[in-house]
């Protein structure tokens, strides 16, 4: 045998030897995999057989689906559980889905990432990036549906959620771990709000989440934007579920968002998450229903319509010190037709959240920004959750407001005043005028007293209406300039001394008496 004949056979004895090593420690271990066939496929769903010991919600793959979409497995959520077949809620595009094709159950529920490195992310509710900054470095990954928090696990609301909206903190004032509901026609600035929120949210050690269900890939973007100018995206986190996405995607989408921001929540930090919008998820789940043949009921919504809503909801609360007194505060924005605020979707939510601001299309028409309608709007936490300045200062506010909208009806039928009715009116206009805010130019709550407080004790009497914006910006300035150490009070909650009134009654007097 020469040389080379001998070399082959050390190399084959050898690599024998390491096979029989490798078997030796091998211990076979037998996977039992339930697969079913798939029957029909519709927009959104597909009904399936065989899968006998399938449970509620459980993700199932349909693995032949994924070749034509890049190789990843089309999944799907085990919807409806009847006795000879299931019905899954599709989590992809099902165009190369097809009856007949295998479909295998996965033994686990929907989950989505959790941790630090969503933050400043655009992202889908599967992980997927929409941003173009690589994939997500994930850490963990918790369940869509998760219980809401006990009632002994939840504490009283009393910390405010500044909106940095004069009209919102100080007559429908929010606290950290509510529910507030924002409910009005469309193109009423719904978003507006609950963007200006977010910005108000820069250096106040909140983390954002913005969940956009069914809106328009460019109002989206649109949104994006805005973000990345005010510098808010980094402490904000976007899920996008946009109109054009599957049907299952768009109804798993707030469920993922809130998980999301339970993460936070449960490590003893603050949270606001927006809904934009609910109309859409309602729809979504309608549609949904609808194809699964499920019982319509009122306006062809299926019976647990409510249930949809509230089992999210719930989920936002202020924890107890025990578990780390984190809070999750959320703002849903529903969309309502022609006004009609006692429609089947708006009561349902009204009835689950702690309070409503309702936007009104005629406040928007006479360009009164934000078109909040103090009237229609209340916070069912109040006071509470109010920094103490706002209560001395702006206590009786909703009061004077409600009584000039009166005056000024009766006013309009050109009937003569008495001096009092026509300094109310003349009062009410400037609170009127005090109210509107331009968009994304939220103030702080020491820039707000100051100006609730010029306008309630009169003085702004003496100030034009048309010069009234020109007026604040100047006693902004000036009460951040001259009086720090007031500012400083208010934003720390102390109690209004008179001392403070009077500094910050010289100060305004004396920007108002300069040319």
């Amino acid at each position: 045998m020469n040389t080379t004949s001998q070399q082959v056979q050390a190399a084959c004895d050898n690599a024998c030897a390491t096979i029989e090593q490798v078997l030796a420690g091998y211990q076979a271990t037998l996977t039992i995999r339930e697969t079913g066939i798939v029957q029909s496929v519709r927009p959104g769903i597909a009904r399936v057989t065989g899968l006998l010991g399938v449970r509620a919600d459980e993700l199932v793959c349909f693995p032949r689906a994924g070749v034509g979409s890049g190789g990843v497995p089309l999944l799907g959520i085990a919807f409806n559980l009847d006795p000879e077949e299931v019905g899954v809620i599709l989590l992809g595009d099902s165009q190369y889905l097809q009856a007949g094709d295998e479909v295998y159950r996965t033994g686990r529920v929907m989950d989505v990432p959790v941790g630090e490195a969503l933050l400043g992310r655009v992202i889908t509710v599967m992980g997927q990036s929409l941003d173009e900054r690589g994939s997500l470095d994930i850490a963990e990954r918790r369940s869509v549906e998760r219980e809401a928090p006990a009632i002994l696990a939840r504490a009283p609301v009393t910390v405010p959620l500044q909106t940095g909206l004069k009209v919102v903190d100080a007559l429908i004032p929010i606290g950290r771990g509510q529910r507030e509901l924002i409910i009005g026609d469309r193109q009423t600035g719904k978003t507006a709000i609950a963007i200006d929120t977010i910005f108000n949210q820069k250096d106040q050690d909140v983390i954002c989440i913005y969940c956009a269900i069914g809106q328009r890939s460019a109002a989206i973007a649109k949104v994006i934007a805005t973000l990345h100018e005010q510098g808010a995206m980094d402490y904000t986190i976007v899920v996008v579920a946009a109109g054009q996405d599957p049907l299952g995607l768009q109804y798993i989408t707030p469920y993922g968002a809130t998980t999301m921001a339970e993460y936070f929540m449960e490590q003893g930090r603050d949270v606001l998450i927006v809904y934009d919008d609910l109309t859409h998820h309602a729809r979504t789940y309608r549609e949904l229903s609808l194809l699964l043949r499920r019982p319509p009921g009122r306006e062809a919504y299926p019976g647990d319509i409510f249930y949809l809503h509230s089992r999210l909801l719930e989920r936002a609360t202020h924890l107890c010190t025990e578990l780390g007194s984190g809070s999750l505060t959320a703002l849903p924005i529903i969309e309502t037709q022609a006004q009609n605020i006692s429609a089947y979707i708006p009561t349902n939510l009204i009835s689950i959240t702690d309070g409503q601001i309702y936007l009104s299309p005629d406040l928007f028409q006479k360009s009164i920004f934000p078109a909040v309608d103090v009237g229609k709007s209340v916070s069912r936490v109040g006071g509470k959750t109010q920094l103490p300045a706002y209560q001395d200062v702006a206590g009786d506010l909703r009061l004077s407001y409600a009584q000039f909208q009166e005056v000024e009806v009766f006013a309009r039928f050109g009937t003569q005043l008495d001096e009092q009715t026509q300094q109310t009116l003349e009062r009410g206009r400037r609170i009127r005028e005090v109210l509107k805010q331009s968009q994304s130019h939220p103030l702080s709550a020491a820039e707000q007293i100051t100006i609730l407080f010029a306008v309630i004790n009169g003085l702004l009497d003496i100030v034009p209406l048309d010069q009234i914006s020109t007026v604040e910006q100047r006693l902004c300035e000036a009460v951040t300039r001259q009086l720090p150490d007031v500012c400083d009070r208010i934003h720390n909650g102390k109690a209004f001394s008179d001392s403070d009134r009077q500094s910050l009654l010289h100060t305004i007097q004396t920007v108002i008496n300069s040319p």
